[in-house]
């Protein structure tokens, strides 16, 4: 953690970090994200001396746009994430449907 970064921030990059390990992230790249992360929002709020325009001026937080990354991937939407779609939108038959299939009910 950067020096001068209250309690606060240490929680949050801690939090940030064992997230990353858990979606199977090495330690290295855990500790990288965290440390891009909390460096960003730091920069937001004022609390860096020094600020990058991209840090200060990005119309979405981090937590944002790591939430956008999330459902929009390689692949798209996991299953699980267009299953809760269908459950919500009331498909039928959505318990006998894979991926490809849930994807095309709910594009209709």
């Amino acid at each position: 953690m950067p020096r001068g970064s209250g309690p606060k921030r240490e929680r949050q990059y801690e939090h940030i970090k064992e997230s990353a390990e858990e979606r199977g992230e090495s330690k290295k790249r855990a500790e990288e994200i965290a440390a891009r992360t909390v460096n960003k929002e730091r920069a937001r709020s004022g609390e860096s001396r020094t600020a990058s325009k991209s840090s200060t001026q990005d119309p979405k937080s981090s937590s944002q746009r790591g939430g956008e990354r999330s459902h929009k991937g390689s692949q798209g939407p996991t299953y699980d994430q267009l299953y809760a779609e269908a459950q919500r939108r009331n498909v039928h038959g959505r318990s006998s449907m894979n991926k490809a299939e849930l994807k095309r009910s709910l594009e209709r």
